[in-house]
């Protein structure tokens, strides 16, 4: 398990820095970033999730 106040102050940080570039992170990207905290998926699965979701 991991430390939820460490994973919300990554996300807002993760926020900030990809706002700075334009772009954006919603709510689906921050679900899957959680399932792989959690070790719900593993890398590979999280690759594959996003390039399911590009195309």
């Amino acid at each position: 398990m991991f430390n939820e106040e460490i994973f919300n102050f990554n996300i807002d940080n993760i926020k900030n820095d990809l706002a700075i570039e334009g772009m954006q992170i919603t709510e689906q990207d921050i679900n899957l970033y959680r399932q792989f905290a959690n070790e719900e998926m593993n890398m590979t699965q999280l690759i594959e999730t996003i390039k399911n979701q590009i195309n």
